[in-house]
């Protein structure tokens, strides 16, 4: 039976999938649209899925929470999960799912990566307001989409292996099915306008920016050169299941071992009062690190076995350090 945190992975890469197959599509009226509700969709998904691995798979890590009204007119201090019209528990928000990971529980996430996703949620929020015709705004579109899908092949890698590398993360080059030197010119209307702007100056913070694995943008062009049949380079096929069971082999380990260094500091230090990252520290981590049920050394290239490698952790690992440690 599969996690709940599986699960919402495996949708999250669906949702991204379909993103990326309707915007490839030759003749789709609704492109940019469609593409920026499914990829916000499959982030939010992603998120959610990792704080269900850092949270053990409780599902009430993902309630939205808050203080009921007393008959006193006071709140409560007791938090309930806020419901629905349905009287379901809802959800946090992707941008809540993001806080809860990075400062919950320590874990980084690269700051482009967040203002690709916070740019591409503006064009969702306001997508009934855009001209598909305007080419500029297309383009854009595209090079924001673009860096989100290079982002998020990172990210799923680094988080849970590389269970992503059977797909080819790219969007089709604008010019490659439409007019682009011909494309007719569109007045924006205001809201469309302001939109461009917001990306425009988010744009800007990036430009002298180091070479980052993360991009908040990613400018697509394409060339078509005539060459001779023979020198393309070779496609094969194959039919061989091995991929699906290193998949398979990467979801386990990420699941059972879902605490990097970072998220376990984190998780100490809002645990026990005197807890300090000293060389005490250090020294129980490492003696902890020696038994496979309290933590696992992962290749970052697991076809490369001397290559370079880092230490996850199960949370049960917690439990260990009550013995050295007053909690809080």
């Amino acid at each position: 039976m599969k996690s709940r945190s599986r699960s919402m992975l495996e949708k999250s890469i669906s949702a991204m999938l379909s993103a990326m197959e309707i915007y490839n599509k030759p003749d789709f009226k609704y492109r940019e649209e469609s593409f920026s509700v499914l990829c916000i969709n499959a982030w939010e998904l992603l998120f959610k899925a990792k704080i269900l691995s850092l949270s053990s798979n409780k599902v009430a890590s993902l309630y939205a929470m808050e203080s009921r009204t007393l008959k006193s007119g006071e709140k409560s201090k007791l938090l309930r999960p806020k419901t629905n019209r349905a009287g379901n528990p809802m959800s946090i928000s992707l941008f809540e799912a993001y806080r809860i990971i990075t400062e919950d529980f320590g874990s980084k996430i690269e700051k482009p990566v967040i203002d690709n996703i916070t740019a591409l949620a503006e064009i969702r929020d306001n997508s009934i307001h855009f001209i598909n015709d305007d080419i500029m705004l297309s383009l854009k579109i595209q090079e924001l989409g673009s860096a989100s899908l290079q982002n998020y092949a990172t990210i799923v890698k680094s988080w849970h292996g590389d269970i992503l590398a059977r797909y080819n993360f790219y969007l089709m080059p604008i010019s490659f099915f439409r007019g682009f030197d011909e494309a007719p010119g569109v007045m924006l209307n205001p809201k469309e306008k302001k939109v461009l702007e917001y990306i425009g100056r988010a744009e800007k913070l990036y430009d002298n920016e180091d070479v980052s694995a993360y991009n908040l943008t990613l400018r697509v062009d394409i060339k078509f050169h005539k060459v001779k049949s023979d020198s393309a380079l070779p496609i094969q096929f194959s039919k061989d299941s091995s991929a699906t069971k290193i998949i398979i082999t990467e979801l386990e380990i990420s699941e059972k071992y879902p605490w990097d260094y970072e998220v376990l500091t984190t998780r100490l230090t809002r645990r026990f009062r005197n807890f300090k990252r000293n060389q005490k520290y250090h020294d129980i981590r490492k003696k902890l690190e020696a038994e496979e049920k309290f933590a696992h050394r992962r290749y970052l290239n697991p076809n490369n076995t001397t290559g370079m490698t880092k230490t996850f952790y199960n949370p049960n690992i917690l439990k260990e350090f009550d013995a050295h440690y007053e909690k809080m």
